[in-house]
């Protein structure tokens, strides 16, 4: 029996990127064993014709399958980052760097490296940018406090939470708060 194998996909970010791609391996009649950001495990091996027809149904639907394995790190890089912030159940642990090294077994410094090489920020500045979007959700849904938000994101004090917020947006929480629009980038976005 063939042993699984691993698909990665740029920008499947959302639970709804992991519908829309199962929906696409459905139509194709892929098995998918497994699907999560930014990784799909099939049962067989694709062709190459098949692997094109994927790569065409996934651009049309804003992915890309990322080939080389620097292409492949760095998705796994952002996926580690967003599923933290934006799905974990658990108020976000501030040392990122313990945990990408941890995931991915490399050295933070290669993986830190290789992030700002190829997508042109520090993976500090794409974790912030992730965590002030889950700000301005959380703001936006208005079920906690500013205090229950930092503690949530990790942030040292509201302060800290509402300095980075300004210097990010240009307004305070509060000004944010009171547009009452969404306002916040769809996570596909970014």
């Amino acid at each position: 029996m063939e042993s699984n194998t691993s698909i990665h996909i740029k920008n499947m970010v959302c639970p709804r990127c992991l519908d829309t791609v199962r929906d696409i391996l459905s139509e194709m009649n892929i098995e998918a064993v497994s699907i999560q950001l930014g990784e799909v495990k099939t049962s067989k091996r694709l062709g190459d014709e098949e692997k094109q027809t994927l790569q065409q149904r996934l651009i049309q639907k804003g992915f890309e399958l990322l080939e080389d394995n620097k292409s492949k790190l760095i998705g796994k890089i952002k996926s580690i980052i967003v599923d933290t912030i934006h799905y974990s159940k658990e108020p976000v642990n501030g040392n990122f760097s313990n945990l990408l090294s941890e995931q991915l077994h490399h050295d933070y410094s290669y993986l830190s490296r290789l992030f700002s090489s190829v997508e042109g920020i520090t993976i500090e500045k794409f974790v912030l940018s992730q965590k002030i979007e889950k700000v301005k959700e959380l703001l936006f849904y208005d079920e906690l406090t500013l205090s229950e938000i930092a503690f949530q994101l990790n942030y040292s004090s509201v302060a800290h939470l509402s300095s980075q917020f300004k210097k990010e947006t240009g307004m305070t929480p509060t000004e944010f708060k009171k547009q009452r629009k969404p306002g916040h980038r769809s996570l596909d976005s970014i």
